[in-house]
């Protein structure tokens, strides 16, 4: 109700806007009539005359140069012997979720093994300090000295590409470990974990010998470092570090731990002035890497007072999704030290909320705990402990002390002990994330204790912090994948009470292997699969865009998208709730379809349906719009006519579709589609995994296309034919995802030589979650109808091209299926020299035109059915949506109806900001400023150093932060919401003129459409000025809330269903494990550069 609610508020402000700004130009400016009068200089019939000669000639063209008819002509010579069929979407969501859950469960016996051989080893494994052991360093093999030898760990590793492993060098007969950067390579507890976990090399061979599609498989160590199959070299990141510990990964984080809801208590009392705030900052961001979706947490401040780092979540927890994290992190500068620290008073808050939240029915209902960050305890608190957690101890207690000193560690190791917690003394930054990462250890023991190797499966998410490690080549993107994890726990009886993680081992499952699965052909040009989370939030939907437009670069907030963000026409979230609570259902709705980068719309009414994947916290749907696209045929030919049509050099398959499953067997995997398909159907390998249905389908289809191919040779050898070498290229799709085309020109000579190509034309292509985009748009319109367009990302110069583009019927009927959909791509020049020509035409018999479009009176325009513009007298404005060249114009084919304005919602938008050169304005003012924050940055940089500060925690401080902030502003991208139009002509209106009054100024245009095409040309008056208009732009406009409305959207919680497991407490526990001080004593020098520290930071 609340979204909902927010929803119609903004909807209702935009439009009251546009209706204010129209009205004032109306009233003051201009007035609109129309009528089909048209002023005397503009001629209806004239027009009408010149759109009829070019919708004839262009017609002509494209059908000529497609193929059109022939196709038709051949699929109708089949009609009778094939069979139309409704795609039944129950059992077909069904089946996905069946082949799916199969799926799932092999890579999780996969895992599974791992967990049984890493326990075994480690049973059999006797500690010693003193072991000696060399491994593969994924840093350090093939590295070599000054002299030419392999240096410490370094040795000799084979690699060799993998297509397997996106080409990757890697060696299938070993893993490789990688150590966290502040971790010593030879500490004998690395040394000694090293040394059993070899024991995995054999698992991990016979893992990828059985299931050949597997990726990466890794066991995450306890200690921190991390072992990897198959083999591959890590390279450091630009700064000459690997940010990589894989305990801070989510797929870590859920495996070792249950859910669990904390509260974050920290002193901000005067004595934590300085470096010691720096250091509570710190931690506390550390402690929210630590938190997953399934996680619930709040922030408090105290010293005299109790202060809710976020006021407006007093009293409340959020779930720690990324979105509410990076909030709380931007809190954490507002933290200011003074006063005096009233811990009991913040202990009871904790406690008091904590126990309200749990009672609400919300949250985790799981683990819970205090993490306490301060400099000093002067009492032990227990009347506190005892009023609200005693005898049970059912919240555990964290206490995080800042600083050397240790007078009042006793105090806060027995809180932790007290509380079935733990306790760590943080005397650096360097300290930070090894010892806020023991708290997981803590809270994994009751899991440990029960024995329980819960599966766990992560929302979708693309590690490019491992990607950019494995492989130096900027230009690899990276990719979505979901994991699949257990907990590796300590079998030794000595141990048994202890609960001892030795680590976390998974598997990675890219989503595009889930999308091969899907049998696109049955879901039809416009139908789509998705699946979402226990949280709602998006596993895989072709409507996810999690990276920015460079393609390279993840959002922030890419892997918590949810489902109504997506879906927003549901604004009760009916499908959305029904998906998490993993029900199996329909549902059915009208929505707005975006195509072409968002700048086109199409209207459907969608019937979804879905059903859970068991023995995994997803649900799956899929979506069949209404009509056509529910509907699929069969036909049937001989295997030997079908394979000799398709063995043809202009003959592809979608590369995305599974035709054959080549990735089972080892022996598959280098061969194409086309080869295994061949394979199949003659018997010569059985043992492939084939879908038979579709590929007697694309048979057929090979059959029926082929005479295509003789047309369009013929055509490119009559010298007489295209002389100008206009038309460029000739193809066709089918709804099997078979493409043929045929050049006109060489190779050479095409003006986009990105057309109809996957590793750059994605929307031009067939893919895995959807058709071409040239076929999606033939399809809505009627068959013989050809679609232009000119693509987006080239319109700009007159060097570019035009695609056309129709759909073939099977039978003449509106529930006939689309079988395929031609076209053809011609110069840009051509298209508008043809263009030009027909507007010279007349019907004058002396042959002088009393008008045409070389006249500077007026000005002549062909757009298409969103309004955009094919040809214009200036080429740069080819490409630009019309209303920002003819503001006047467009307002008032609205207002007639002849286009309507679409209201569209990106709840996955970025918009751009200017950060300022400094945190605060006072640097503008005060050139003295600079220089101080320079010198302190220095310091604290030399300090940091000094105390093994290590280059990760130093990139993410405060110091650093805005020290880097007084060098320049910037802009910067960050997620937004936005509120943005789309037009669309109106189909029943062929023709309209009318006159707007530019301040006594009456200015007419003529739009008439253009036969069989998508098209208008519009003629337009010069003679008046109507720059006064209000624009018509289809820029996005970002959706802004209030501070009311903002905390309520903070505070609206969506349903979500939680793990079916939960380990908050075992009675077996041992709880005297809770930690001990660091011990360290600092030098005089150290102390001397200390003190300087924080003198300069005061």
């Amino acid at each position: 109700m609340g979204m909902r609610m927010l929803e119609n508020s903004r909807s209702f402000c935009t439009q009251t806007c546009h209706a204010c700004l129209l009205f004032l130009w109306l009233t003051f400016g201009l007035t609109v009539t129309d009528g089909v009068a048209t002023h005397q200089g503009i001629p209806l019939s004239m027009v009408k005359l010149w759109a009829s000669a070019f919708g004839g000639e262009i017609k002509s063209i494209s059908a000529k140069y497609s193929g059109s008819q022939l196709l038709q002509k051949k699929y109708k010579e089949y009609e009778k012997s094939v069979r139309i069929e409704e795609t039944d979407g129950a059992k077909l969501v069904k089946k996905l979720a069946e082949d799916m859950e199969d799926m799932f469960r092999k890579k999780a016996l996969a895992v599974r093994r791992l967990v049984d051989a890493a326990e075994l080893a480690h049973l059999q494994h006797v500690e010693d300090p003193d072991l000696q052991y060399d491994y593969f360093n994924a840093v350090l093999i093939n590295e070599v000295d000054e002299e030419g030898k392999n240096v410490e760990l370094g040795q000799e590793f084979i690699l060799k590409s993998s297509e397997h492993f996106n080409n990757l060098p890697v060696n299938f007969s070993h893993s490789v470990v990688q150590v966290p950067t502040n971790t010593y390579n030879k500490d004998p507890d690395i040394v000694n974990g090293v040394y059993w976990s070899e024991a995995l090399n054999k698992v991990f061979v016979e893992n990828f010998e059985q299931d050949p599609s597997l990726k990466w498989q890794y066991f995450g160590s306890a200690n921190g470092f991390f072992r990897q199959y198959p083999g591959v070299k890590w390279h450091p990141d630009e700064h000459g570090v690997i940010a990589f510990d894989c305990r801070n990964r989510k797929w870590y984080i859920q495996a070792a731990t249950s859910p669990k809801d904390v509260v974050i208590l920290v002193d901000v009392s005067g004595s934590m002035k300085g470096l010691r705030l720096t250091m509570a900052r710190q931690t506390v961001a550390s402690i929210l890497d630590t938190l997953g979706d399934d996680d619930f947490f709040n922030i408090i401040a105290y010293n005299n007072e109790i202060n809710y780092v976020e006021p407006c979540l007093n009293g409340t927890l959020v779930q720690a999704d990324q979105n509410n994290k990076d909030h709380f992190r931007e809190h954490l500068d507002k933290l200011f030290a003074k006063g005096t620290g009233l811990l009991g008073n913040a202990l009871t808050e904790a406690f008091t909320l904590l126990k309200e939240f749990n009672e609400s029915g919300r949250g985790s209902f799981c683990s819970q705990a205090i993490m306490l960050i301060t400099d000093g305890a002067t009492d032990t608190y227990d009347t506190v402990f005892e009023k609200f957690n005693w005898p049970d101890r059912k919240i555990r207690i964290f206490p995080y002390l800042i600083g050397r000193e240790s007078a009042f560690a006793d105090n806060l190791k027995w809180m932790a002990c007290a509380n079935k917690g733990y306790f760590s003394q943080l005397s650096t930054l360097a300290d930070v994330q090894e010892n806020v990462m023991r708290y997981l250890h803590v809270l994994s023991r009751p899991k440990v204790i029960d024995h329980e190797h819960d599966t766990i499966w992560t929302e979708a998410y693309m590690d490019s912090t491992v990607s950019k490690s494995h492989s130096s080549d900027e230009k690899q993107s990276p990719f979505l994948m979901t994991t699949v994890a257990m907990p590796v726990f300590s079998t030794k009886n000595e141990t048994k009470n202890k609960g001892v993680l030795l680590g976390v081992v998974g598997t990675d499952i890219p989503l595009q292997e889930l999308l091969k699965a899907i049998p696109k052909h049955k879901l039809g040009i416009h139908g789509y699969v998705f699946a979402v989370t226990n949280n709602g939030y998006i596993l895989t939907h072709p409507d996810l865009r999690p990276l920015y437009q460079d393609g390279k670069r993840r959002k922030p907030s890419y892997s918590i998208v949810d489902l109504s963000e997506v879906e927003w026409e549901d604004k009760d979230n009916i499908l959305r709730n029904a998906m998490v609570n993993r029900k199996t259902g329909t549902f059915s709705m009208e929505v707005k379809k975006t195509m072409d980068k968002g700048k086109r719309v199409l209207f459907m009414h969608n019937d979804y349906y879905y059903t859970e994947i068991k023995g995994t916290p997803f649900s799956l749907g899929v979506a069949l719009p209404r009509g056509n696209g529910k509907y699929y045929f069969r036909g049937n030919v001989t295997v030997d006519a079908g394979l000799h049509d398709l063995e043809h050099p202009d003959v592809s398959l979608a590369h995305e579709w599974v035709y054959c499953d080549t990735s089972k067997r080892r022996e598959h995997q280098h061969l194409s589609q086309i080869q295994a398909l061949r394979l199949y159907m003659t018997g010569q390998q059985p043992h492939l995994k084939c879908d038979r249905q579709l590929i007697q389908e694309v048979l057929f289809d090979a059959v029926v296309t082929a005479p295509l191919e003789s047309y369009w040779t013929r055509l490119a050898l009559n010298k007489s034919e295209n002389s100008d070498k206009g038309v460029e290229i000739a193809f066709v799709g089918t709804r099997t995802g078979l493409l043929r085309t045929n050049l006109f020109v060489v190779p050479e000579q095409l003006t986009n030589q990105e057309i109809l190509t996957p590793e750059v034309d994605q929307e031009g292509v067939f893919n895995a979650d959807h058709f071409p985009l040239w076929y999606q748009r033939a399809a809505e319109h009627v068959p013989g109808t050809f679609v232009y367009s000119v693509p987006f990302r080239r319109g700009m110069s007159n060097n570019s091209v035009v695609l056309a583009s129709t759909a073939v019927q099977l039978l003449d009927d509106r529930w006939s299926p689309i079988v395929a959909a031609v076209g053809i791509q011609m110069k840009l020049e051509f298209f508008q020299r043809k263009f030009w020509t027909a507007s010279r035409q007349c019907t004058a018999l002396d042959g002088k035109c009393p008008i045409n479009c070389d006249n500077e009176s007026i000005s002549c325009y062909l757009i298409d059915n969103n309004a955009f513009i094919l040809v214009s007298e200036d080429y740069s404005q080819t490409g630009m949506f019309f209303g920002e060249v003819e503001a006047a114009v467009m307002n008032q084919l609205l207002l007639m109806g002849s286009f309507k304005r679409i209201t569209l919602y990106d709840y996955q938008a970025i918009c751009k900001i200017f950060v300022e050169s400094s945190n605060s304005p006072r640097s503008l003012l005060d050139p003295y400023f600079a220089v101080f924050a320079t010198i302190k940055w220095l310091v604290t940089e030399l300090v940091i150093f000094v105390l093994e500060f290590n280059v990760y925690s130093w990139w993410h401080s405060e110091l650093t932060a805005k020290a880097q902030d007084m060098v320049r502003g910037k802009t910067v991208q960050v997620p937004c919401e936005t509120e943005y139009p789309a037009f669309v002509s109106e189909r029943i209106i062929k023709e309209t003129s009318g006159i707007v009054d530019c301040n006594g100024c009456d200015r007419s245009f003529v739009i008439q459409q253009i036969p069989s095409s998508n098209l208008f040309m519009v003629v337009v008056d010069d003679q008046c000025d109507c720059s006064s208009a209000p624009p018509v732009t289809m820029e996005p406009i970002e959706i802004m809330y209030n501070e009311s409305l903002t905390c309520e959207r903070f505070k609206f919680q969506k349903d979500r269903r939680r793990p079916d497991s939960c380990h908050p407490f075992h009675p077996e526990e041992d709880a005297m494990e809770c930690g001990g001080s660091l011990g360290l004593t600092p030098t005089p020098q150290m102390t001397l550069l200390t003190l300087l520290l924080m003198l300069i930071t005061r």
